[in-house]
């Protein structure tokens, strides 16, 4: 369909103001005008993003989708008509008497109930009806309910090891959050945004979960299969669904998971979506329109180079936290945790902890799995149960290498050349005590 010199126009117009709602509807009204009903949609769609309260927004939208009834006409002009079989006979006409004495005998029709069977009558406290189409809201609301309050149960006492770490979050990060009176002293607002980034398997949420519970806070993990949707707009709202949601029971830790999944570097994205997905966590973490006071917000990520850098930026995740492999005594904590409820014996945990420097708590954890199997295996063979013994784990550890090598080379190369405002020093410091760089 081509465009009038008036669309072009207001085509360039929305181009240099993105954001304003009533000029992108106004070209909208001008699609619907010359019937390009998906370029309508569209921008109804856009607009809704940008201001998801917008009736006259949903009003476009609606009419763009088309009604029910003409949703079925089409549908019924599209179908082939059916082949007769036998020639129809032609009716002979009727006189005028005849004709009046056929109109007269033809009981009306009944009110159209077609629709009434497919559109329920909606609820006037609940529902919204957008030109012929009802959308109901609540329901809709009801269907976001796609995840978990939980409340913090845990604390960094549960961590094992990782001091420097923890000395980190706390002077960082939980130390300002928990002495109002000196937040209110120094100016410091009770919000903030931390980055915990690492080799994978290292317990990075685990950590964010510890710091809910030292907060006395709620937590709300968040992954990309709960933000993003197939349906344009859709995932822009989900995301602030999750917000509102934190807002609602704060104070309130959202934990974002793999966040270089969720607010990929823009310049690197070829989908418009997800570009638009990125802009509106901008938009939830600088809070323009509510207020995320008591709303604590933590990502985590394997590859923090592909965050998009405008989420790095001071009042964002400006802090951002090195997780590393467990330390010894970290290591000690997660074999004990692994070995205590299986049948084990004669097993030195601190010879052990010093043979697997460098393994991730994955690592670990996979080891102990390798080991039992070894001891059922042999347990099934001569048809005697023993205990899983220090041969086993030493067998496990031959099989299972530090997973966390493929990562750190990946990392010397960004922490060598692209540490720009020196974000990864602490990871070069690590690079160089281990003579990885």
């Amino acid at each position: 369909m081509s465009d009038t010199p008036l669309i072009r126009s207001l085509r360039a117009a929305v181009a240099a103001v993105p954001g304003d709602v009533t000029l992108r509807l106004h070209l909208a009204e001008q699609l619907l005008v010359v019937g390009d009903t998906e370029g309508a949609a569209e921008q109804a769609a856009e607009a809704l993003r940008h201001e998801p309260g917008s009736g006259a927004a949903r009003d476009v939208l609606g009419r763009a989708l088309g009604t029910p009834g003409e949703r079925r006409e089409v549908q019924r002009r599209a179908e082939p008509e059916p082949e007769r079989a036998v020639e129809l006979k032609r009716e002979p006409k009727l006189n005028a008497a005849e004709a009046e004495r056929e109109h007269q005998a033809t009981p009306e029709a009944e009110p159209a109930a077609a629709n009434s069977e497919l559109w329920e009558e909606p609820n006037p406290m609940n529902a919204e009806r957008v030109g012929e189409v009802v959308f109901d809201w609540a329901a809709a609301e009801e269907d976001l309910g796609f995840l978990d309050v939980e409340e913090g149960r845990i604390t960094l006492k549960d961590v094992g090891g990782l001091k420097a770490v923890k000395e980190r979050l706390e002077a960082a990060f939980l130390a300002p959050m928990r002495n109002p009176e000196l937040r209110k002293l120094y100016g410091k607002g009770m919000r903030g945004g931390l980055m915990l980034y690492g080799p994978p398997g290292c317990g990075k949420t685990f950590i964010a979960k510890a710091v809910a519970g030292e907060l006395g806070a709620k937590f709300i993990a968040v992954t990309l299969s709960d933000v993003l949707d197939m349906y344009i707009g859709q995932s822009e709202r989900n995301l602030h669904e999750v917000f509102e949601l934190a807002r609602k029971n704060a104070p309130c830790v959202v934990f974002l998971d793999e966040v270089d999944a969720l607010g990929q570097k823009r310049s690197q994205l070829r989908s418009s979506a997800m570009r638009g997905t990125v802009n509106q966590l901008l938009v939830e973490l600088d809070d323009v329109r509510d207020s995320n006071e008591g709303v604590f917000v933590l990502a985590a990520t394997n590859h923090p180079w592909d965050v998009d850098t405008a989420l790095k930026r001071p009042g964002r995740f400006d802090r951002t936290l090195l997780v590393l492999p467990p330390d010894g005594e970290a290591r000690q904590a997660i074999l004990r945790y692994h070995l205590k409820d299986r049948h084990a014996q004669g097993i030195d945990i601190a010879k052990l902890a010093k043979r697997t420097d460098g393994y991730s708590g994955a690592d670990l954890a996979h080891a102990c799995d390798v080991a039992a199997e070894k001891a059922l295996l042999d347990s099934v063979r001569t048809g005697r149960t023993r205990m899983i013994g220090a041969k086993d784990l030493e067998e496990a550890l031959r099989e299972v290498k530090p997973s966390t090598g493929a990562w750190f080379a990946a990392a010397r190369n960004v922490a060598m050349f692209a540490n720009e405002g020196g974000i990864y020093d602490d990871l070069l410091t690590y690079l160089k005590k281990h003579r990885l760089a």
